[in-house]
């Protein structure tokens, strides 16, 4: 039994690449997905590379160049400031897809190690565990972060929290899902029959069936936390000034869209972007994943 285990794990793990090779292939199969895949690519290589391309800093002033629309020699113009919005524009991509990125990261891995335990180990665990999830899902994503922010204070740190804190009972009622309907399974009661540790069960059973839904819930989850770093930058409870931060961006340029539009446009125009960017590809990854399964 132990060599079969062994020998169909190889088998496995050989076909590994084969199967995200066919999900990339799938993902530029569909013109929507590939478009979305493709504007994801280009704002990471931005986020990556943006020191390189911005020709100027994010808090650089050039008050003589104030107020200028977009030219050769700003692209997208300058704001009331004398700031470069095309460098600003440029240098928040990082700022954003770190944020979101890390906080759904890390909302994914407590979600998916809550999500396993709690489902798999049931009785007044999992009760307890998806009450308090519950309750914190009752509240709109967006008033909760308000109300976590005001207690808080508003930093990065503080926007980092809200994201995982808002999106971590989400991924785990997904993974619950998976495991409820996989614990039943024989496979699983065949493990537990030969004394496998818990820990063995969840990681090498359970988690390969969590996967395929567990990735995309993963790309919806930072579509929604893109947008919501630029919600809360936006209503001034983000990231702080002078941070090249897109909803900042938007909202202090607000107040002067008719003298500076393109102050207010051209970041707009990157969240919008971005976030439809990452819906198309993750759309294109469900059907991906669920082809590959």
């Amino acid at each position: 039994m132990t060599h079969l285990s062994s020998s169909v794990a190889t088998r496995t793990t050989a076909r590994r690449p084969s199967r995200w090779r066919a999900v990339l292939r799938e993902l530029y199969a569909r013109p929507a997905s590939a478009l979305g895949t493709t504007i994801v690519l280009l704002f990471i290589l931005l986020a990556l590379f943006g020191p390189l391309i911005a020709p100027y800093s994010a808090t650089q002033q050039i008050p003589s160049e104030a107020r200028q629309p977009p030219s050769p020699q700003h692209w997208f113009g300058t704001d009331r400031l004398g700031r470069d919005v095309f460098s600003r524009v440029v240098l928040g991509a990082r700022d954003i897809l770190a944020l979101a990125g890390l906080g759904t990261l890390l909302a994914v891995l407590i979600g998916t190690t809550t999500g396993l335990f709690a489902a798999y180990r049931g009785g007044w665990l999992e009760e307890g565990t998806f009450r308090v999830f519950d309750s914190l899902l009752a509240l709109p994503a967006l008033l909760l972060a308000l109300l976590l922010l005001g207690t808080l204070g508003a930093s990065r740190n503080g926007v980092l929290l809200v994201i995982v804190v808002v999106y971590t009972p989400i991924v785990a009622r997904v993974v619950r899902s998976v495991v409820l309907g996989a614990k039943s399974k024989g496979f699983v009661e065949a493990a537990q029959i030969q004394g496998e540790s818990t820990g063995h069960i969840l990681g090498r059973e359970i988690l390969p069936l969590v996967l395929p839904a567990l990735t995309v819930e993963a790309a919806l989850r930072f579509s929604y936390a893109i947008f919501l770093v630029a919600s809360l930058g936006f209503l001034g409870v983000g990231v702080q000034p002078p941070s090249p931060d897109w909803g900042l961006m938007v909202s202090e340029a607000r107040s002067y869209a008719a003298l500076t539009p393109w102050a207010l446009y051209f970041p707009a125009a990157a969240i919008a972007l971005l976030v439809v960017g990452v819906n198309l590809a993750a759309d294109g990854l469900k059907r991906a994943m669920q082809g590959a399964a």
